[in-house]
C-alpha cells in the first residue's frame, strides 16, 4: 500500500503530463504484474467494491470521531478522502501488521469482510498518506490529473503499443487486466474478448472552428449531416440477441424493450435514439421521459415511441469493418438496413448534399430556430471509426446557443479544487411576483469570476437549507442554452437543455429581465 500511496502523492504533485507518465511506468515496473492490474483499474475508476458504499465509509467514520466536526470538516474540505485522513488523529503503531496492496484488495472483496473493523484498523495503523489513498482505493474519484484516456496513453507508450489497439479491446477486459499487460510486456498474445458482449468505444467529434476550419470543408473529402437532439447509442445484434448501449457503455437494453431485430452474425450499429413516431422526432423531454426507466410500463411505451437514426456501422456479417473508411461503412450500413431493418424503430440518418462551404453555411443558419436538429456533423470520407476523439476527421457544427437573462437565487459548493468555493448555482425569473427556479448552471466562468461569485454569496447570504445558501435576488446572469423544453417536473414548467454561463450582468436590475410567460413564447419548443 506505501507504493500505491506514493505513487498518488508523486501523480498530484507532476507539473506535466510527461512527467506523470514517467512515474506510472516506473511503477508498472517495479511492482508484479497483478498489482501493476489492480492499480491500473483504480486509475481509471474500473476497480469497484461491491459491499463499499459512500454513506457505510461516512457513517463508520461518524461514530468514530465528533460528528459536528466532521460535517464541518467536510463542508468545508469538500472531499471525503481528504476529511477523513486529516481528522482522523490516531498514531499508526510500527508493530501492527502493514497489509500489501493486493492483500487489501482481497479483503475488500470477500463476502464475511467486517468494514468496520477493517477501515478502523487500517486508519489506526497507517500514516496520512496512506489512510488517504485507502479512502480513495475504497470509493474512487481520485482527481489527480490522470483520466482514463491519459493512462491508455500510458500504457501504450510502457508497451510501445498502438493505443487503438488498446482501446479496441478495453472494454471486454476486467482487473487485473493480466493478458493486456502479458501483451504489453511481449510475454503474451493480443488479449482475446468476447466481441458480443463488449460495449465499442464510440468515436467522437471535434467541435468546428469557423475560423480555422471552414478552408477545409469540401465535399469532395466530407459529407455532411444533422446532429440530433437525442442520445448517441450503439446497437450490438447477434444470435438474434440484442444489446443497446449508451455512449459511456452503460447497458440500456431493458428501458427500450421495442428496440430489436434478428441476425445470427454478429453486426454493430452507430446512431441517435430519439423520441417519435414514424421517425419524427419529438423533444428531448420527451425522450427523458424514457431514460434511467429499467422496466417502463406498457402505457410509457405506448405513450413515448423511440426509434434509431442509424449513423453507422462497425461490425458487419461477423467482422470488424472500423479500419474501412466511411463512404465503405456507409454503403455496408445501407446493405444491411434494406435486408434486416425495414421496420418503424430504425432509419438512416441522410446525408446532405453541398457543392461548396457557402451552401453548407446557409444549411446551418436555417437551423437556428429548428426544434430537434442541433447542428451539422462534418465527417471526412476517408475517416476510418476511431476510438475516441481524434483531429481533423470529425466535426460537429453545433447550433448557436440561445440566451436568457436569470437571477441567481441559490448556491452550494463544489468538490475537488473548487470545495472552497460556492461554484453550482440555480437561477430562477420572474412569474408574476415570485422568482421561479429554471435552471442551474455550475460552469462558463472564468476563475477570477468564480471567486467574485462566491463573495457575492457570503455577502449576500439570507438563509442556509444544509449546504444550501439562498441570496439576496439582485444578481443578474446571462445564460447561454441549447434549447428549452416543455416540462412537468418543474415548477416553472420549463427545462433548459446544458445551461452554462455567458456572462455576469452586474450592472443590470433584476426587474429589466424577462417575465417567465414572455420566456416561453419566445423560445419554447
Amino acid at each position: 500500500m506505501r507504493k500505491f500511496s506514493i505513487l498518488l502523492k508523486q501523480l498530484i504533485f507532476c507539473p506535466s503530463n510527461i512527467e506523470k507518465t514517467k512515474v506510472i511506468i516506473d511503477y508498472l515496473n517495479d511492482v508484479d504484474i497483478e498489482e501493476a492490474g489492480y492499480t491500473v483499474a483504480a486509475l481509471t475508476n474500473n476497480l469497484k467494491f461491491k459491499h463499499i458504499k459512500a454513506y457505510k465509509v461516512k457513517q463508520i467514520i461518524k461514530s468514530k470521531v465528533d460528528s459536528t466536526l466532521f460535517d464541518l470538516s467536510y463542508d468545508y474540505v469538500g472531499d471525503l478522502a481528504d476529511t477523513i485522513s486529516l481528522i482522523w488523529n490516531k498514531k499508526p503503531k510500527n508493530s501492527h501488521k502493514k497489509y500489501s496492496f493486493l492483500e487489501i484488495i482481497t479483503i475488500l472483496n470477500s463476502n464475511d469482510l467486517d468494514l468496520e473493523k477493517f477501515v478502523t484498523d487500517f486508519l489506526n495503523n497507517n500514516n496520512l498518506d496512506e489512510r488517504w489513498a485507502f479512502i480513495k482505493l475504497l470509493l474512487g474519484g481520485f482527481r489527480i490529473g490522470a483520466s482514463a484516456t491519459f493512462i491508455k496513453n500510458t500504457l501504450a507508450e510502457y508497451g510501445r503499443k498502438n493505443k487503438d489497439d488498446i482501446e479496441k479491446v478495453w472494454n471486454g477486459l476486467s482487473p487485473p487486466y493480466l493478458n493486456l499487460l502479458k501483451w504489453l510486456k511481449d510475454e503474451g498474445g493480443y488479449p482475446k474478448i468476447n466481441l458480443n458482449e463488449t460495449f465499442h468505444t464510440m468515436m467522437l467529434a471535434n467541435s468546428f472552428d469557423l475560423n480555422k476550419d471552414a478552408n477545409k470543408i469540401s465535399p469532395e473529402n466530407h459529407i455532411a449531416e444533422y446532429k440530433w437532439d437525442g442520445i448517441r447509442v450503439q446497437v450490438l445484434c447477434e444470435n438474434n440477441t440484442i444489446k443497446l448501449y449508451s455512449r459511456t457503455g452503460e447497458n440500456i437494453s431493458s428501458s427500450f424493450p421495442e428496440i430489436t431485430f434478428n441476425s445470427r452474425e454478429l453486426v454493430v450499429l452507430d446512431g441517435e435514439l430519439l423520441a417519435g413516431k414514424n421517425f419524427i422526432p419529438q423533444s428531448f423531454g420527451e425522450l427523458q421521459k424514457r431514460i434511467n426507466k429499467k422496466k417502463p410500463s406498457k402505457k410509457l411505451l405506448d405513450e413515448t415511441s423511440v426509434f434509431i437514426r442509424l449513423y453507422d456501422i462497425l461490425f458487419f456479417e461477423g467482422k470488424d469493418i472500423r479500419n474501412e473508411n466511411l463512404i465503405v461503412r456507409k454503403q455496408k450500413l445501407e446493405n444491411f438496413y434494406s435486408k434486416y431493418l425495414l421496420n418503424n424503430k430504425f432509419d438512416i440518418s441522410e446525408i446532405i448534399p453541398f457543392s461548396n462551404f457557402q451552401q453548407l453555411e446557409k444549411i446551418y443558419k436555417s437551423l437556428y430556430k429548428s426544434k430537434f436538429k442541433e447542428g451539422l456533423m462534418l465527417k471526412r470520407k476517408l475517416s476510418l471509426y476511431i476510438s475516441g476523439r481524434k483531429k481533423n476527421l470529425w466535426l460537429k457544427w453545433k447550433r448557436a446557443p440561445k440566451y436568457i437573462d436569470a437571477i441567481l437565487m441559490y448556491a452550494q459548493r463544489g468538490h475537488g479544487k473548487r470545495s472552497s468555493f460556492y461554484s453550482d448555482f440555480t437561477f430562477g425569473v420572474f412569474d408574476n411576483n415570485n422568482i421561479v427556479p429554471i435552471a442551474k448552471a455550475y460552469s462558463g466562468y472564468s476563475d477570477e469570476e468564480l471567486v467574485k461569485l462566491d463573495r457575492f454569496v457570503r455577502e449576500n447570504t439570507i438563509t442556509s437549507f444544509g449546504p444550501v445558501r439562498e441570496v439576496n435576488k439582485k444578481l443578474v446572469v446571462e445564460l447561454a442554452f441549447d434549447s428549452m423544453q416543455k416540462s412537468n417536473r418543474h415548477k416553472s414548467g420549463i427545462a433548459l437543455r446544458f445551461p452554462r454561463f455567458h456572462r455576469i450582468r452586474w450592472d443590470k436590475p433584476v426587474n429589466e429581465t424577462l417575465l417567465l410567460n414572455e420566456i416561453k413564447s419566445e423560445f419554447i419548443n
